[in-house]
């Protein structure tokens, strides 16, 4: 089996992963929102589905960047 080591990610990355965390937040939120105001409950239900799978996507998302902290450099480039 191949060992793989981590390596920094890029400011790059790093702003692609933050933009992603905040544009799951957003859809969490209309998806939430929706949920609480339609009247129709397979809507309803299909908001709360994807609820959980934005969530679960910050989730992973956080855990990246967690991941990867360690490696992060210590100041600014």
């Amino acid at each position: 089996m191949q060992s793989t080591q981590m390596q920094a990610l890029s400011g790059k990355e790093l702003e692609y992963i933050a933009d992603s965390i905040s544009n799951e937040d957003l859809l969490l939120k209309q998806c939430a929102a929706t949920a609480a105001t339609t009247q129709n409950q397979q809507v309803r239900q299909i908001c709360m589905q994807h609820m959980q799978n934005h969530t679960k996507h910050m989730t992973e998302l956080t855990q990246l960047i967690q991941q990867h902290q360690q490696y992060a450099p210590t100041s600014p480039q």
